[in-house]
């Protein structure tokens, strides 16, 4: 059965409230909009999301709300006014699923936890996005994503040896959108065979701790936490970042030992050192890293990128060149899988990556971003004609 690549998209005809703010509810309700559902932003009427005002890299608009937004309609309350009130709750009323991350302790403040939504609305999935999850000691603490990782022990694994480092990307945020979004298809798809709903609890503590689950237990039953590296790989080597002539860095990954054999003939122009007692193992070569950067790293840098690259590509060698951030834009692999497209936005077309769940013979569903309020009218003219 083909596909109808002018259809919705699967979650078509389904309707989300997000009370959201910064990345990861955001994140989670985005990829349900490309999905085809719609996606009802709720802001604070004072600035709304503050990840509005996070930068005005992209053209005047914060890089993260363009990224995390699209598809999405924005209206705006205030939840302590009566009226706005009794508008949301007339949205959920009509939602399928409703996500929020407000501060901790503020949705059950106002009758919009999870549970208290989901014992009023059968069918409705309620999720709670949350720093910490309920209960223990650091249910009432703010949570960022830089503390999150912090608390959970990425920092301590990430960075070089001298000094800890967080990752780059909100990666704690993006792990607890993550779980919502697949927690929320999964109530879903039982909705579709119980007729009932569910009360979700994500947390970014425990998003990030599953992902931090293999350092945890050899940190555990080591009795030794694994050793920060830099970019170079805790337990394989060499598995890094190596200096060309021309200033390039290209991150090599060998594998076993018939790769290193490679590695030394025929890329290095060494064969020596893969009889080198010091080399013979990868254990051997992590136990005496040091050593084989000394010996490995003159050989590389004898060598300008494109030659390296294509030594490396002829024998079969894995590798990753270094590339900036904002070189993704036209990284070749995705140019010529056509991966970007723009979306439009308040101040006008702006670069956007297309999901990256490719579904054959269907084209994804990417809507616009919203400006603040934007569909305050349309959308309190929608719901008074559905009263009528």
């Amino acid at each position: 059965m083909s596909v109808d690549p002018t259809s919705g998209g699967p979650l078509d005809g389904l309707l989300v409230v997000a009370i959201e703010q910064a990345v990861a509810a955001p994140f989670a309700s985005r990829q349900l909009a490309d999905l085809g559902a719609r996606v009802i932003k709720v802001e604070r009427r004072d600035g709304g999301d503050f990840a509005r005002d996070y930068d005005r890299a992209a053209d005047g608009m914060s890089s993260f709300f363009v990224w995390l937004n699209r598809g999405k309609e924005s209206i705006t309350a205030d939840l302590k006014d009566d009226e706005d009130r009794a508008l949301v709750s007339e949205l959920i009323g009509r939602a399928d699923v409703f996500v929020q991350n407000l501060a901790p302790g503020a949705a059950a403040r106002l009758g919009l936890d999870a549970t208290a939504l989901a014992a009023a609305h059968p069918r409705l999935i309620a999720c709670d996005l949350s720093g910490y999850g309920g209960g223990g000691p650091y249910e009432r603490r703010k949570a960022y994503d830089l503390l999150i990782q912090c608390e959970a022990g990425l920092v301590s694994i990430t960075g070089s040896e001298r000094e800890p480092a967080k990752v780059g990307v909100s990666i704690a945020d993006i792990s607890g959108g993550m779980y919502a979004y697949s927690g929320i298809l999964t109530a879903l798809y039982e909705r579709e065979r119980t007729g009932r709903g569910a009360a979700l609890a994500v947390s970014l503590f425990d998003g990030l701790s599953e992902w931090m689950s293999q350092p945890a237990l050899y940190g555990h039953y080591s009795g030794a936490d694994p050793r920060r590296n830099g970019a170079a790989h805790a337990s394989i080597a060499p598995y890094g970042p190596y200096a060309t002539g021309d200033g390039e860095e290209v991150n090599l990954g060998v594998q076993n030992g018939r790769e290193w054999r490679i590695l030394c003939d025929e890329i290095a122009g060494r064969p020596e050192l893969a009889d080198d007692p010091r080399f013979a193992t990868n254990s051997d070569r992590v136990a005496n890293r040091a050593a084989l950067d000394a010996e490995l790293r003159p050989a590389i840098a004898r060598l300008r990128a494109a030659e390296l690259i294509e030594r490396l590509e002829a024998a079969g060698i894995a590798f990753g060149v270094m590339r900036s951030a904002g070189a993704l834009l036209d990284h070749p692999q995705h140019r010529a899988r056509d991966r970007w497209t723009t979306v439009e936005t308040p101040v006008g077309p702006l670069a956007a990556l297309k999901p990256p769940v490719v579904v054959g013979g269907r084209e994804p569903r990417l809507g616009a971003v919203p400006a603040l309020g934007e569909h305050d009218a349309a959308i309190r003219a929608w719901l008074a004609g559905e009263r009528v």
